[in-house]
């Protein structure tokens, strides 16, 4: 058994492990929303923590996509994916790539990654300044503390004749952090079976705090109960013009 992590040494796993998700479908809900609130005129789209690139790579029919990761492992497998996007290594804590967007968005709950509210602050108001006025951020949470249910663990397989993954998954809560462990059984046609061990930390946040938090980095600012994934929802944030009240 080692620990390896899915968004690192065990990116090449990551689409065939989630390969249940219809990015396609959510591209076009989230072009419906992107039409909904949206009040600028262009079509640059950024998106915060691409993964594999997956949504950039149905985003991009759309829109004009520019896509960052901190991870170097999912960048590599991003950037075969899809070859028609620039991918840029960037830390959504720190955002700052020199240029605004009409839409901005942050998918498949990796905004609980920034685990603490002084991060979350960080990030928000570094998504707002990339933000044209009239522009609009879209971002998918991780599960409420309420919607969360820690303790019961999952079990699920992944894969083809020639490769089988195996992952039970067993959560608790600390604090604000939901902690989870994935161990992962993976077997290659022709090989052995390797045990590997996968920790995530996501925060719980609350919609309240985090609407506030949006707010005050000038964002007019909604929960929609009705996300891309149960339970989950969606933040929509519209950035105002200079001296516009929220």
């Amino acid at each position: 058994m080692s620990r390896r992590s899915i968004y690192g040494d065990l990116a090449r796993y990551y689409d065939t492990i989630y390969s249940f998700k219809d990015y396609d479908f959510e591209a076009t809900r989230l072009a419906v929303l992107i039409r909904r609130y949206k009040r600028s005129p262009g079509r640059r789209l950024l998106e915060v923590a691409c993964g594999t690139g997956k949504h950039a790579k149905a985003l991009s029919k759309r829109f004009e996509v520019t896509a960052t990761d901190i991870n170097p492992g999912m960048l590599a497998v991003a950037r075969k994916n899809v070859p028609g996007v620039t991918f840029r290594r960037a830390d959504m804590t720190k955002l700052d790539l020199g240029r605004k967007f009409d839409v901005i968005t942050c998918l498949f709950s990796s905004i609980g990654y920034v685990k603490t509210h002084a991060n979350l602050r960080k990030t928000l108001e570094g998504i707002a300044r990339h933000l044209v006025p009239g522009g609009v951020a879209i971002i998918e949470p991780w599960f409420s503390r309420k919607a969360f249910h820690p303790g019961a663990p999952f079990a699920g397989t992944f894969g083809n004749g020639d490769l089988r993954i195996a992952r039970v998954t067993m959560s608790r809560v600390r604090g604000l952090l939901s902690i989870i462990d994935m161990h992962y059984l993976v077997a290659h046609r022709g090989g052995s079976v390797r045990h590997f061990v996968d920790r995530h930390e996501l925060a719980l946040f609350e919609p309240d705090r985090f609407l506030a938090i949006m707010r005050a980095a000038g964002l007019k600012a909604r929960f929609l109960t009705r996300g891309l994934m149960p339970d989950r929802g969606l933040y929509v944030g519209v950035r105002e013009p200079e001296g516009r009240s929220r």
